[in-house]
């Protein structure tokens, strides 16, 4: 098989699963009945239901949490490790996703796949790249089915683009003008459509398939070049 021939082979094997691998809609309210599961730093579990989150430019400052126990909880972005919080009314409907595709070869293996696929928000502790100085975030995950080598958080302050669909399916437009990626566990950074084609080379030139195969480095295709630069990574 030509090089050519197999670039093309690998572009359609991943058209075929591209749709069932999209960047979630961030979700911005959270349901108070339903139980949330939050772990902290030094391991502690909390589980219960959202009373209030406290939010300063869209960056997560406070969590309040009843437990089963009836204990309240104000918990600060740094205690928290990671959690899981059901989304509210019309806003789970942009939560759905899907784990087939041999999905299982892209997800990072610490995430429970059972609340993702029950429509649970993941949010984790992470080290983001501000400027020049490396700061601490809880980051809602978008790509939690293929997040294993690249992982893309959303922007709070991101202007979407037109959309032309329903939530996580969107197919044509409804892409954030920027995200904030980490590659390979380092801190994420901001990266934005405007930039994108500057950023391309030095982000994925790990990867030929990704290199090749998209000569066109449309913002639009960024799923496309996830996917591709993980199985680059296998």
């Amino acid at each position: 098989m030509t090089k050519n021939a197999s670039l093309l082979t690998i572009l359609f094997l991943f058209s075929i699963g591209i749709r069932a691998q999209q960047l979630l809609t961030p979700s911005i309210g959270f349901s108070h009945k339903k139980t949330s599961y939050i772990t902290l730093i030094d391991g502690t579990e909390i589980t219960g239901s959202i009373k209030d989150i406290d939010r300063k430019k869209g960056l997560i400052e406070f969590i309040k949490i009843k437990d089963g126990a009836g204990k309240k909880h104000k918990l600060k972005p740094e205690q928290i490790k990671f959690m899981y919080l059901p989304p509210s009314g019309l806003d789970k409907y942009n939560k759905l996703t899907s784990f087939i595709y041999d999905a299982q070869k892209w997800t990072d293996q610490k995430l429970d796949q059972d609340f993702l696929n029950k429509g649970y928000v993941y949010f984790e502790l992470a080290d983001v790249k501000i400027k020049k100085k490396n700061r601490k975030f809880l980051m809602q995950l978008l790509n939690p089915s293929f997040s294993k080598y690249i992982k893309v958080y959303d922007d709070p302050l991101a202007k979407e683009t037109m959309s032309f669909g329903v939530g996580s399916f969107d197919l044509i437009g409804g892409n954030a003008k920027s995200y904030y990626v980490s590659k390979g566990g380092s801190p994420a950074f901001r990266l934005k459509k405007k930039n994108y084609k500057k950023e391309f080379i030095p982000l994925w030139n790990s990867c030929d398939e990704v290199i090749n195969g998209f000569p066109n480095q449309k913002w639009n295709d960024l799923v496309m070049h996830i996917i591709t630069f993980s199985e680059c990574k296998r």
